[in-house]
């Protein structure tokens, strides 16, 4: 085999067990069930009480763990992409690292939003590359809760929290990987903002601004998605000499059901070939692509030798398309 191959070992995913509903919302805020769920396909979302990020992804660890039949200490490397941490340091994979006691593993975060699976499958590929032989964890992690106005319609009615990922390995054949594409467009971060941390110190000047919640312009965000996500995936999909109807399954982030509708529309595929489960996590940004692929893994709605097209897109703003074949 080649070494920039990898095959998917194992799937798993944790969310909180607090649901909160659109009506629950409607008692919060100038908002119903019926405007949510027309605007973004929401139902409810999940919402930490007294899970951390660090503790939705060290289960999502374990279970992937219990599945393969793989010890800790078989583990290599440990990716963790979220965007709300619970610390700047240590880090969430650091954490998970030390929980599962994981003591031959190297961990660390990153964070590229919405396409953070993408960017880490793409981290955890390469260094499979470099080092052969290697078990590898990539998990999505997030309690975006904490970083909501839970006043405001236009950005707290979205999202949710929870953690899912893959146990990769580049020592048994066949190979997933068939090709990828990311983007980052940085000149339009502005329009998609959360967590700004100010100058704490006493030399700041006394304006200094700190933001701690979501910032959206909804309409940039609308456009930027609709129009390079589509991009991206035919990109990767010329890449790869394949066509759209060579891909059985879009498992694309979960961010708002009329935007895939429109992705789906530009690439002339048909919705049946884009899983949706918006309806019941909401928008959980790095979690989201991993929650829907463990999901459809489960169900046997994914199955061994289908090819999927797993796509992220948002905050940076960025875009992750990786094809492979699970």
């Amino acid at each position: 085999m080649k070494f920039e191959d990898f095959k998917i070992i194992s799937t798993a995913s944790s969310v909180p067990d607090r649901v909160v509903d659109n009506d629950e919302l409607s008692t919060m805020m100038d908002t119903s069930d019926e405007w949510i769920t027309q605007r973004t396909g929401i139902k409810q979302r999940h919402v930490a009480v007294d899970e951390t990020t660090s503790s939705l992804a060290t289960k999502v660890a374990e279970e992937l763990l219990e599945k393969s039949g793989l010890k800790p200490t078989d583990i290599d490397l440990i990716v963790v992409a979220t965007m709300s941490p619970d610390y700047l340091t240590p880090s969430v994979g650091a954490i998970v690292q030390g929980n599962i006691g994981a003591t031959n593993a190297i961990g660390f975060d990153i964070d590229a939003a919405c396409s953070g699976f993408v960017y880490a499958l793409k981290v955890a590929r390469q260094m499979l590359m470099a080092n052969h032989n290697m078990h590898a964890i990539v998990i999505g992690a997030e309690t975006l809760s904490k970083l909501v106005d839970w006043h405001d319609r236009s950005t707290a009615v979205l999202f949710g929290d929870g953690a899912a990922g893959m146990l990769i390995s580049n020592e048994q054949e066949p190979g997933t990987f068939i090709s990828e594409d990311l983007t980052t467009l940085g000149n339009l971060g502005k329009y998609l903002t959360a967590g700004q941390v100010g100058v704490k110190s006493p030399f700041a000047a006394d304006d200094t601004q700190y933001s701690p919640f979501f910032k959206m312009n909804g309409h940039r965000v609308y456009g930027f998605a609709v129009k390079n996500v589509p991009a991206s995936i035919n990109r990767a999909l010329a890449k790869a000499k394949m066509s759209v109807d060579d891909i059985d399954h879009f498992v694309l982030h979960q961010a708002n059901e009329r935007i895939i509708e429109k992705i789906a529309e530009t690439l002339g595929a048909p919705m049946t070939k884009f899983p949706l489960n918006i309806n019941e996590y909401g928008n959980t940004s790095a979690a989201s692509e991993p929650i829907l692929f463990a999901e459809l893994v489960e169900k046997q709605i994914i199955k061994r030798g289908d090819v999927v097209a797993l796509s992220g897109f948002g905050g940076g703003l960025t875009v992750g398309t990786m094809i492979i074949k699970y």
